[in-house]
């Protein structure tokens, strides 16, 4: 797709916005942009809220699927990324609704974490770590889970967390404050 003077007429790859509109139009290798750059967070995001890796592939397909179908109808109001969460939370919704997700007992996540922190060596001190988070993440309510995610994990601004729940900043602030309080008290021990 260059002109006979070398220039290149396709988006730049760093440009969402321009490979939206590219994808919109039919070419798939701005879609295939667009994928490559998001769909390693929407997998951690989609992973950890499902914690089932076929279930996980499961929710990005369908996420970049939906996608596609939509391009030609995205106005662009929000960034092409928080539009893909928003996308993959509606999908991870639908499992957990299907009986994908599964409800964690706080008493059996703190037990467990007691139990890595006894033996960390196991696996070493970062693993263990990692799964008594794993575990406490568990027993958040979703929406508060979410909201960590996108902050923690993936650097979502609160605006951008608000635009993909629905809701408003202040709202994240408030499921962010609960969030952290919730996994500072069941990770108490590794502090």
């Amino acid at each position: 797709m260059c002109d006979t003077q070398g220039d290149d007429v396709r988006p730049p790859l760093d440009d969402d916005a321009a490979l939206a509109r590219a994808a919109a139009m039919g070419d798939r290798d701005a879609f295939a942009g667009l994928v490559e750059r998001h769909g390693p967070s929407l997998y951690r995001y989609a992973h950890r809220l499902l914690r089932d890796p076929g279930r996980t592939d499961d929710c990005v397909q369908e996420t970049f699927l939906a996608a596609w179908r939509a391009l030609p109808r995205f106005r662009g109001d929000a960034s092409v990324r928080t539009w893909l969460f928003t996308i993959c939370r509606h999908e991870v919704y639908a499992r957990s609704r299907d009986g994908g997700a599964h409800e964690v007992d706080l008493d059996t996540v703190r037990d467990r974490i007691q139990d890595l922190r006894a033996d960390p060596a196991r696996a070493g001190v970062e693993a263990a770590l990692r799964d008594a988070l794993d575990l406490a993440l568990g027993v958040l309510p979703p929406r508060q889970r979410s909201a960590w995610l996108l902050r923690e994990v993936e650097g979502l601004s609160y605006d951008e967390i608000a635009e993909v729940l629905g809701t408003t900043a202040a709202a994240v602030r408030g499921l962010l404050e609960r969030a952290r309080t919730a996994l500072a008290t069941a990770l108490e021990g590794w502090q």
